[in-house]
């Protein structure tokens, strides 16, 4: 049984983790029979946006704290997370990837990733496990892998050109597809960048989490 670490930036899409998207991955994992331990940066969020009016509130929020409403309590500090206990790492996207993982939002192509997020996605890469990068969070791919890294967000010009600047290699994709960088054993999905409902973003996750487990 595959054993994945699920790295996850906060809760809700405009300044965390996508939660669908969590949800939907979560899922995939356990129906194709993989177990998971969901971990979080333990840092204050860039942000925090009232997601009805999409206004930023004068309030603080932890990242930790903030996606431990997803998983019902069960996530650990990304500090403690160990590439040795783990198959494989996923993380799914939501704006909280490129506001809290890293600075993408507000840098572009100069973004600098969170240090610890960093560090143990680069233990993923350089220990030969595959790694899952869905929605935005592709835009950290270069930062990770190095320049020539294949990856996806769908087909968003803009983040896109973003992504050739770092060094990556922008392909387009269908919502319900994958890229697979076989080199780099990266797996990436546009999701919620293209999906228009939940049953979109099922597929080309479920696609994504199965690819992340067979090469693992």
């Amino acid at each position: 049984m595959k054993k994945v670490a699920v790295v996850l930036a906060g809760c809700g899409v405009y300044d965390g983790a996508e939660i669908n998207e969590v949800v939907l991955t979560l899922l995939s994992l356990e129906q194709q029979g993989a177990t998971y331990q969901c971990y979080a940066p333990n840092i204050d969020q860039m942000h925090v946006i009232n997601h009805l009016t999409g206004e930023e509130m004068a309030e603080t929020r932890n990242v930790m704290i903030e996606a431990a409403r997803i998983t019902r309590g069960n996530v650990m500090e990304l500090a403690q997370a160990n590439v040795a206990d783990y198959d494989a790492l996923i993380v799914p996207g939501g704006f909280g990837a490129a506001k809290n993982l890293s600075d993408f939002a507000i840098k572009g192509s100069a973004l600098t990733v969170q240090e610890d997020f960093l560090k143990l996605a680069q233990g993923f890469y350089q220990s030969g496990k595959p790694v899952g990068l869905i929605c935005i969070a592709p835009t950290m791919a270069a930062k990770i892998f190095g320049a020539g890294v294949e990856c996806t967000v769908g087909n968003d010009a803009e983040v896109a050109e973003a992504i050739e600047a770092t060094g990556g290699k922008h392909l387009e994709c269908p919502v319900n597809e994958v890229i697979i960088d076989q080199k780099n054993k990266l797996v990436t999905t546009p999701a919620y960048m293209l999906a228009g409902s939940i049953s979109e973003a099922a597929i080309g996750i479920s696609e994504c989490v199965k690819q992340v487990i067979a090469m693992a």
